[in-house]
């Protein structure tokens, strides 16, 4: 009784600040410092940042230069960036090694592009179970008390 009456004060904690959107198109993802090739396609896309397939062994913090071929527009658009985080494949879901990129740097016509073309992707679902805020979690608690 008292695990479902506390799972349900349970808060969970935000930590996406765009919607992730499944994709499969092609894009170069390229580290600036020796300009080595990290990938060419790209799994996912939201406004913020990319997750690309990769099997190179990269750091996170690394700055790269992005390349993404708008499928709807037929035409590329560029963007710096730097890595954000480095999947391994090891976790239940991960499809494979890649590198998650967060941009740094694009233009406002590029975002625009981005925005319209994103909105007719499929959203992507989360693999993992969402963390919890467990600061506000104990606020709850004591004030439902």
């Amino acid at each position: 009784m008292l695990e479902a009456r506390t799972s349900s004060l349970l808060v969970g904690l935000e930590e996406r600040a765009f919607d992730r959107h499944a994709v499969g198109i092609k894009c170069q993802v390229v580290r600036e410092r020796d300009f080595k090739l990290l990938g060419v396609c790209a799994v996912d896309l939201s406004l913020g940042g990319m997750l690309v397939a990769s099997g190179v062994p990269v750091l996170t913090g690394e700055e790269v230069i992005v390349s993404i071929e708008a499928p709807w527009l037929r035409t590329w658009f560029d963007a710096t960036g730097h890595v954000a985080r480095v999947v391994h494949g090891r976790r239940p879901g991960d499809q494979g090694r890649a590198v998650g990129i967060r941009f740094d740097k694009i233009d406002r016509v590029t975002r625009a592009f981005l925005r319209a073309g994103l909105k007719y992707l499929p959203l992507l679902r989360a693999t993992r179970a969402p963390r919890i805020d467990y600061a506000a979690t104990v606020l709850r608690i004591s004030e439902a008390a």
